[in-house]
């Protein structure tokens, strides 16, 4: 497979920072945006941004800005989607999905999330963690999945595009319909800390 391209993810609503572009919030000097570029940028082979409303407001970034085109602010996997239509448009296989507020994700995501995928006619993983004892997120075999961290197969978009109008919002529904692999991070730490409120950017400063 070709190397994949890459979408940051950016389309939520950031309620829990009182709305606005978490994206765009300063973090050690650089926004978490310019952060999370750096990070992906050398992982993919072409990087676009999806989110939604006034695109010119992330224009000093460079990227292109691809929009949910399922309405209602319908979550992570309308992004995905709105990435997988981009990628189709550029004759792409597949794209790697990161969330534009999770600055210190893993900088081998894109090889692990490949090699986990290896051998699928479609391949699709999610990026995965043990689990701590304290932890009840998004929960199978003792791992916890990262939804919005993931291997995504542009063959899949038209079956994703129907999940959507059918009400599903999901990820990890969707995945397991498809048989979607693990590609687990056992890393010290937690690579997928992720900033929803200012008491979490506080902990972000303290982690640089």
């Amino acid at each position: 497979m070709k190397q994949p391209l890459g979408v940051i993810l950016a389309g939520g609503l950031a309620t829990r920072m009182g709305g606005g572009d978490k994206a765009l919030l300063p973090l050690g000097g650089q926004s978490l945006l310019a952060r999370v570029i750096a990070r992906l940028e050398p992982q993919v082979a072409g990087l676009a941004l999806n989110a939604n409303g006034d695109a010119s407001r992330f224009a000093g970034f460079g990227l292109p800005v691809v929009a949910d085109s399922v309405e209602g602010f319908a979550g992570p996997l309308a992004g995905v989607l709105a990435g997988l239509d981009w990628a189709a448009e550029l004759g792409a296989d597949a794209i790697v999905t990161v969330a534009a507020d999770t600055p210190f994700f893993p900088c081998d995501l894109v090889p692990r999330l490949l090699m986990a995928s290896e051998g699928m006619a479609a391949p699709l993983a999610l990026a995965a963690t043990p689990r701590g004892d304290a932890d009840t997120r998004s929960m199978t075999a003792g791992l916890i999945r990262h939804p919005t961290f993931g291997l995504w197969p542009v063959a899949l978009r038209d079956d994703l595009r129907a999940a959507l109008q059918d009400g599903l919002r999901k990820v990890v529904i969707w995945t397991d319909r498809h048989d979607g692999r693990l590609a687990e991070f056992p890393d010290a730490g937690d690579p997928f800390f992720n900033v929803n409120t200012p008491d979490d950017l506080a902990q972000a400063e303290a982690m640089l």
